[in-house]
């Protein structure tokens, strides 16, 4: 299963991605995460949902410096294909 996320907010030059990085290792996904043109940040995970829905709770907490504002995001029933958790640029 794959946990597409749209972060709104303070998210960029905070560390956010270092964040999720380090989140989504300790919990054992795989997927990216990479800031957007727009100000948000995209994250993108694959795993059972439980561990998902716990990688969404840290999401929407953010490192400290950050002000989430809002996360989209949907499960979606598929396969991600990816091999580890890396910050795209």
């Amino acid at each position: 299963m794959v946990l597409h996320t749209i972060v709104y907010g303070v998210v960029q030059g905070v560390g956010f991605r270092k964040f999720v990085k380090a989140k989504a290792e300790e919990l054992g996904l795989n997927g990216f995460v990479r800031n957007m043109p727009d100000g948000t940040v995209e994250v993108e995970a694959e795993g059972d949902k439980e561990v998902l829905e716990q990688l969404l709770k840290y999401i929407h907490q953010g490192p400290p410096r950050a002000t989430v504002e809002r996360v989209d995001y949907r499960f979606l029933e598929k396969e991600g294909g990816y091999n580890d958790f890396e910050i795209r640029y």
